[in-house]
């Protein structure tokens, strides 16, 4: 019983998350998407730098994260356009 019951809530949850993701709008969409690549970008140039001994592995995470944060605000951007929009 438990193990249906187990099974059961981890498909409710997915569907949620996939329903929920659903949900964004186009400028949150496009946003995010242009974030995400942005930050892969400087990832792997930070990854690069570290493994060519320009930049320790410290300012390599730093880096990263520094693109991911921008990623994050792009992507709320994005949203909070859609909200004005109506979307």
């Amino acid at each position: 019983m438990k193990s249906i019951f187990k099974t059961t809530m981890v498909a409710s949850v997915a569907a949620l998350g996939l329903s929920l993701a659903a949900c964004d709008g186009p400028n949150e969409n496009a946003m995010e998407d242009a974030g995400e690549q942005n930050a892969e970008v400087v990832s792997d140039q930070a990854e690069a730098m570290e493994d060519a001994g320009q930049i320790t592995d410290a300012q390599e995470d730093a880096m990263t994260d520094a693109a991911e944060d921008k990623a994050d605000a792009m992507e709320e951007q994005g949203e909070a356009m859609d909200e004005a929009e109506g979307m």
